[in-house]
Formats: C-alpha cells, structure tokens, sequence
C-alpha cells in the first residue's frame, strides 16, 4: 500500500509539472492531492451553496448585486440675493435699519421698530400701485408683514399721513413725524436711490429733507435735536406748572396723599399709554417731583415738551376725578 500511495505521489508530481509546463493549474488536471475531491469543472466564481458570512464589497464580477449608482446631489432651490449697487434694493438688515431709527431718534429698539413699522406702511399706502410694490420688495420684510393692512388708510397729505403713523404707532402726530423722518433718513442712507427714486406725493416730500436743528426732530449729529434756547422759553410758556435746568422739566405736585397716589397711579397709565414717563420722586407723603428728560440729548427736546403736556392733561383728568367725588 505503501509503495502504491509513493507511486502515486510520483504520479502527481511527475503530471503537476507537465501543467505547469503548459501554464496550467496542478488540479486543472487531476494532478494536485485534492483533485479527486473537487469538481472539475467548478468554476471559482460560480461556488455553489451560501455566500461566506460575514460583510464584503459587491462585486459585479462575482455574481452578486450591482452597487447602487452613485447618488447625484439635487439642484439647490435657487434663491434671489439682493446686490449692492442695484437701484431700489436695500441691503441693510430689519436689525440694522431699526437700529439706525433708535439711534437717529433716541428712543428704545422696541418703539424704534414700532415707528419704522407705521412709516412703511403708511408710505406704501400713500404710493401708487407699482411704487409701493417696490419699497415693500425693497425694505426688509419684518417690517410690513406684522401688521394688517386692510384697516391702513391711503393719505396723501401730510396732516393725514401723520395722523395715520400715530394711530398705527401708538404715538402722538409730533412723535410721528419725527419717528417718520428718522425712518426715512435711514432708508435714505442705506439706499438713496430707493427713496429718491420714490414717487412721493408732494404733500409728504417734506418729510423728505433734512430736518433742522431744534424743534425735536431728529438732529445733525444722529439724535433728537434739543431745543433751541428762544424755543425752550415758549414752550415753558405754555406748561405753566413746569421749570427747566435746560437738561430737564420738573414739576412738583402736592396733594393729600390718597389723592397723590390716584394722580400717580393715572401717570403709571400714562407710561403704558406712550411708552415713556416721568421719573417719579416722593420726598414726603404730600408730595411727588416729577422730572421729564431724554436721557441721549443734552438738552430739553420737544418729546419732552409733549410728555409734560400730556402728564398735565392726565394730573387734571384725575383732579376732576376727585372734585366730583
């Protein structure tokens, strides 16, 4: 058995070099040890039974699924980008211009918004058809998609168009005007063409020019003009109950002290009403000092004017109150 398995062997040995002789495989030909085991006409990649556990690549060469095609990113939605330098096209940001409003009128960012918002509006109503199309398409969108617009009035004049600021704002006609102007003058600065371009009624353009120092609107140096000396003096004419150190109005107010909180509850309501109010001193029980100024102007501005005006209107509202009662 032996010598059979030795012959064999030489066989094989003797057959594999013959193959390879010939640039065949040994088992190609019967000739390696295994040879009797396998099927001769196996073809390697076409193995019988399961795959081999665990993970491969696909391969197309083998028999196996075909990899997915490679994914192709899908067009980006295009989008419209605004450009500098483009005639009525805005490039300034809602935080930006309703910055510029607050800081041109002194006023806090919130009621700086609110008064941008009303002037937007109120102009576009007041243009025609296709001017107000391109200032809305031009100023940034926070400021006219927050309020409705069909209760907004059309005004061409300037009385009117005031009138209608104040009433969408909250405010008073004198704070509209100069919350318009200040508005204005920022469009104007981030995109001069827009406002120039604009066909204003002539009965607003003069919203349109630079205001003049004094008077409380807005100043030469980007911030509510204070009064001038000869315009303080008249107006402390008409607010009798009032003084001034030239940076402030004061008035003093004594009254029992049930009486002087009513007065000062009614005050409270004020603030809430106009979004500003006195500051409020109480030296004694029978007594308030109240104290009128804007706090980013050396000076007395006509909104102070206004405010006292309406605190003595609200003190004699609640004196009245009091005498009936």
């Amino acid at each position: 058995m032996r010598k059979q398995m030795e012959g064999d062997n030489q066989r094989r040995r003797a057959l594999a070099r013959e193959a390879r002789g010939r640039g065949q495989q040994p088992s190609q030909t019967g000739a390696s040890l295994s040879a009797s085991k396998q099927i001769t006409s196996l073809d390697r990649g076409k193995r019988a039974g399961p795959p081999p556990a665990g993970r491969h690549k696909p391969d197309t060469t083998r028999g196996g699924p075909a990899p997915p095609p490679a994914g192709v990113p899908e067009s980006p939605r295009p989008r419209t980008e605004r450009r500098a330098g483009v005639p009525g096209v805005t490039t300034m940001g809602y935080r930006e211009l309703v910055g510029d409003v607050s800081r041109r009128t002194g006023v806090d960012f919130r009621t700086a918004k609110v008064g941008a918002e009303a002037t937007v509006l109120a102009l576009a109503w007041a243009l025609e058809e296709t001017e107000r199309e391109r200032l809305l398409e031009a100023v940034p969108v926070s400021l006219h998609d927050v309020v409705p617009v069909d209760g907004i009035e059309q005004h061409r004049e300037l009385s009117g168009f005031l009138a209608e600021v104040a009433r969408i704002s909250g405010r008073s006609p004198e704070q509209a005007r100069y919350q318009a102007q200040a508005t204005l003058a920022a469009l104007a600065d981030a995109d001069g063409d827009l406002v120039e371009s604009l066909r204003v009624p002539d009965g607003l353009r003069d919203l349109l020019a630079p205001p003049e120092a004094g008077g409380g609107l807005v100043g030469p140096v980007s911030a509510t003009a204070p009064l001038a000396e000869d315009e303080l003096r008249e107006a402390l004419g008409l607010l009798p109950y009032w003084s001034s150190d030239r940076q402030s109005l004061v008035r003093t107010i004594e009254l029992p002290p049930d009486n002087l909180d009513r007065v000062l509850d009614r005050i409270d309501q004020l603030r809430v009403e106009v979004g500003r109010g006195p500051q409020i001193g109480r030296p004694d029980p029978d007594s308030a000092v109240l104290t009128v100024r804007t706090r980013q102007v050396d000076g007395v501005t006509a909104v102070d004017v206004d405010l006292a005006a309406r605190i003595d209107d609200a003190i004699e509202e609640v004196g009245a109150g009091i005498n009936a009662g």
